[in-house]
């Protein structure tokens, strides 16, 4: 689980993605792990939150603009996880693309 995305100057974009695994890791940790690093990098990457129990996972991504989504989205190593995804670690997903245009955070 990662801490809480820090909050940013909107609009900005948030990739909502829910997913049930099936069972057995096989390599799904250590690739997740690659994926955040990956995307760390690519141009309009704000930051990532994710929590997943023993069925439920959800991870949201935030970026800049659609188009950096869409670049994410088309990056080579990306789409391999995706591919092996649908065919090995999920049975089932659902990915949103939303538009932030407020948010509030509370700290103590």
């Amino acid at each position: 689980m990662t801490n809480l995305a820090k909050t940013y100057e909107h609009p900005y974009y948030a990739v909502i993605f829910s997913s049930e695994r099936t069972s057995g890791d096989h390599g799904y940790n250590m690739m997740a792990e690659k994926m955040v690093e990956l995307a760390s990098r690519q141009k309009g990457y704000l930051g990532v939150e994710s929590a997943r129990d023993d069925n439920l996972g959800i991870t949201v991504s935030y970026w800049e603009t659609l188009a950096d989504i869409t670049a994410w989205k088309a990056n080579a190593a990306h789409q391999v996880a995706q591919r092996r995804g649908k065919e090995e670690w999920y049975s089932r997903f659902a990915l949103r693309v939303c538009k932030v245009e407020r948010n509030y955070l509370f700290e103590m």
